[in-house]
Order: C-alpha cells, then structure tokens, then sequence
C-alpha cells in the first residue's frame, strides 16, 4: 500500500510537504488509479494530531497493491483555539474545495460532545450538509462515534440514548454476518469505545440499518446503510492507538479533581492489566474521599493488559483493508 498526502504528511515529527507534493511523489511509471480518501477530522485540539496519525498509519498499512491518496479537512464550526486554526488553514484542504478532489470514500470523526442534543451542536448544520454531499459523492463513508449518531439523527431521525455511565474500554465484538468488510477478522474482534450515548441495536434494524457486530458490555459496534454511497458506522475507535483510551481516562480524572466534572470515571474496560486496575481504585477512593488536584501526582504506573494492543491493532487493520478494497475495484 502506498500513502501519499495532499499537503502535509499528518506525522507530529514529518516535514511539511507543499499542496502539489504529492502529485510528485507517485510511483514512477504506475497507472494504477490513486484512491482518494478524505479524512474530516473533528476531534478535539488535543487530540487533532494524535487522530490524523491514526487514520494515516491504517490507511498506509493496510495490505494491498492500491495507491492511496489522504486529504484532510474539518468542519469549520468546531471549536478551535487560534493555534490550531492556523494549523488547520495551513495544512489542510478547505472543506470548500471538496468537490474538487474526486473523492472515492470518506472518513467522518466525531467531536467531543458540548450539547444535549445533536442539532444544539454549533457543527449540526454543516454535519447534515456533510451527510448529504457524501451520500451523493462517495463510494463510501465511514462515519465515527458521534459523527455515526449525527448521520443516523439527520437520515432517519434516529436518535441517541444516554447511557447511565460512559461506556469506556476494550472490548470484544461478535460478527455473526458474512460482509464482506468483515472478511478476515481475527476470531475474537476487538475495538475500544469511548462515548457517553448509545444507538440500540432494534432502533437500528426498525430503520432499515444492518448491524454488522456487536459487543457485549458496548451494544452496537458496526452498522451499515446502503442507497447511492455504502455508508458505514463506527460506534468504537477501530483507529484509536494503544495510548488513546489511557489519554482520554486521565483527562477525565484531572477533570474531576478540578471540579468539572461531577463523577470520578470508571476504569476503561479490559484495558489495564489487574495491578493497575487495583491502585486505580484506591485512588478513586482517596479521590472521592477528598477531592484535590494535587492527588494527579499518586497515578500508578499504568500497564496495559497482554495482548490488547495487538489485537486491537490487527482488528482495525482487517476492517480498514477490506475497506480500501472495496474502493479499488
């Protein structure tokens, strides 16, 4: 697989690659068509970077003979600091200019929610242009977390259900169906979650969706639509990098220890090994006895359980190869 990048190659430590650059580097003498891929990344500042270097190592990694070719773009709406305003209009393509790069498929993130509701969201109008303009325009669409639950809000009025605690964790999914993006797949998927809203399953299949896997402890993992472009919905983070749900718990204590928040999280789900788990708990106790900011400074050591990496690693790779293959034809 080859990865080329229209205007910079997201890596925090890569140089910066002028707008035309990719063009250059093709593989001399191939007339194989370039895939196009589009990536409209709506994460968090913190997590901009850390997204597009997820998203570029699948897409670089996946076996397969296509060449590949990665704009990204985002939602102008999003809250932005200043600095990552100026990052965004430097390297990446204006969502404007979208009609002009011929895409094959998309790659839709969510964003942190700010809302109750989706179409309180300053982005909802641009999220629902967005859907319309890649039914229209794609061969396919992944859309990601609460990009999955706008797109399903906006197309069927579907809407989200607030889970009673935060669904966090690795988990493992079952994929009892034969499609073809499921092709591959180790016998015991695994994908993490991260989200604080549910799509239920019989929702789903009453709107014509087909659930593709499930996990239990998480509900609803992969789904699909069919009509003018396939799309496919991600309620986990396939992409997210061993590091990512260990970031995002951390985050969250911090925010409970200041105060903005009003709940101490729950240990993210098959993803510390047992030690790890046990010091966390005693500070949740300590934490929740008496709140302070100071106490960030007794984190344990924090250690992965054996394996998750690695299969987490090999389930995304197998969706996000059958993906591209599907475009390649």
């Amino acid at each position: 697989m080859t990865l080329l990048f229209d205007k910079a190659d997201p890596r925090d430590d890569a140089p910066l690659v002028p707008a035309n650059a990719a063009e250059s580097e093709a593989p001399t003498g191939s007339r194989r068509r370039v895939i196009e891929i589009g990536l409209v990344n709506n994460m968090s500042d913190a997590a901009l970077r850390a997204t597009e270097r997820q998203f570029q190592r699948l897409l670089r990694d996946a076996d397969g003979s296509s060449t590949v070719r990665l704009h990204c773009l985002a939602l102008p709406s999003v809250a932005r600091s200043h600095a990552t305003r100026q990052r965004i209009a430097s390297l990446y393509t204006d969502i404007a200019d979208i009609d002009a790069l011929r895409l094959d498929g998309l790659i839709v993130t969510g964003a942190e929610p700010r809302a109750a509701r989706l179409q309180d969201e300053p982005y909802w109008d641009e999220m629902r242009a967005l859907v319309d303009w890649a039914e229209a325009h794609t061969r396919s669409t992944i859309w990601s977390c609460l990009a999955a639950h706008a797109a399903v809000l906006h197309l069927d009025g579907v809407e989200r259900q607030r889970l009673p605690r935060k669904c966090a964790g690795v988990y493992h999914c079952e994929a009892p169906g034969d499609d073809a993006l499921l092709v591959g797949l180790p016998a015991q998927p695994r994908v993490p979650h991260s989200r604080l809203n549910d799509l239920p399953a019989d929702k789903l299949v009453a709107a014509n969706y087909t659930v593709l896997t499930q996990a239990p402890g998480a509900g609803v993992d992969i789904f699909t639509r069919q009509n003018r472009s396939r799309f496919v919905f991600f309620q986990g983070h396939p992409e997210y990098d061993p590091a990512s749900l260990q970031r995002e718990y951390l985050r969250d204590i911090g925010r409970y220890l200041t105060g903005e928040r009003a709940d101490y999280p729950d240990v993210p789900v098959d993803y510390f090994d047992a030690a790890t788990e046990q010091a966390l708990r005693a500070l949740r106790c300590e934490a929740e006895t008496r709140r302070d900011p100071a106490l960030i400074a007794k984190l344990p050591p924090l250690t992965m359980r054996a394996g998750v990496a690695d299969a987490v690693a090999a389930t995304a790779s197998t969706l996000f190869r059958n993906w591209l293959a599907s475009m390649a034809s």
